[in-house]
């Protein structure tokens, strides 16, 4: 294989063409293919960079890459400079692109990243949400049944949730999500991110959701929804504490450790269950 021969993923402006990296720019000057999800919309980026792509554009999207992702493995194994851009953000972020990754990295193709923006991270900092803990859920399911599953199983997750949706859904899964987090949860709807329109709106779930019902938000939509609260844990009485020591004693457990573990159990400091266990004697 030739040095040359690498697969470049490549992070594009949401909207805005002014967030184009310089990296971006230089690698579709240079890249032997370019496989786009859209090749119009790579054009028309192009076109507003006011660079020319010299190498050879193919389509690559959810239709088509299985089918494709093989022969841009074997040139890039034959030396040519493979670059992947889909129509915003960060390829394989719920975009086209893991299969391609995938298969680079099994057949020993280096892979590199010219980052960029992602609608994930910023719709997250412009939420007004905590960021120091967050998880991507991506597209929910399209069906209602599905969805509300789904959302079950998520509503006691404590870090800060991000969804992708799309503007003809975005109703009925406001309701969906209203419905199983609670319509107070605190959340934040992005649309139209670093584009000429736009907006976010940063209400209670219950209260999106009647705003979307009354006329469904158009363009790309990226949801933020605050983490469950956490729930304080209640402190078991002293005769349990007690017994639960003296169960692991029963068992073999030296006390120190007994009371070490039901301590952590708990969430309790040692010197505290060492107290209940070892009540100080009156004088």
């Amino acid at each position: 294989m030739s040095d040359k021969g690498r697969l470049v993923l490549l992070g594009a402006p949401l909207g805005n063409p002014g967030d184009a990296s310089t990296r971006l720019r230089e690698t579709l000057a240079v890249a032997d293919i370019v496989a786009a999800e859209d090749t119009r919309r790579l054009t028309r980026l192009a076109r507003d960079l006011g660079i020319s792509i010299p190498g050879r554009i193919i389509s690559y999207f959810e239709g088509n890459e299985e089918r494709r992702t093989p022969d841009l493995v074997e040139a890039a194994l034959g030396g040519a400079l493979v670059a992947l851009v889909t129509d915003a953000g960060m390829p394989s972020v719920s975009d086209p692109g893991y299969r391609l990754v995938r298969a680079a990295l099994d057949a020993g193709v280096p892979v590199t990243v010219a980052p960029g923006p992602s609608a994930v991270t910023t719709a997250l900092a412009l939420s007004g949400l905590p960021t120091d803990r967050f998880c991507f859920e991506g597209f929910l399911p399209r069906t209602g049944g599905p969805r509300r599953a789904r959302l079950r199983a998520l509503a006691a997750e404590e870090r800060t949730l991000v969804f992708f949706e799309a503007p003809h859904r975005v109703a009925g899964t406001l309701v969906d999500l209203a419905e199983a987090f609670g319509a107070d949860r605190p959340a934040a709807l992005c649309r139209e991110l670093t584009k000429t329109y736009e907006e976010v709106r940063r209400q209670p779930l219950g209260e999106l959701a009647d705003w979307a019902a009354t006329g469904g938000p158009r363009g790309e939509i990226t949801l933020v929804v605050g983490g469950a609260p956490q729930v304080a844990a209640t402190r078991p009485a002293d005769a349990d504490l007690r017994a639960a020591v003296a169960e692991r004693e029963a068992a073999g457990t030296s006390r120190r450790d007994a009371i070490t573990a039901v301590a952590t159990e708990h969430g309790l400091r040692r010197r505290d269950v060492y107290a209940v266990v070892h009540p100080p004697t009156s004088p």
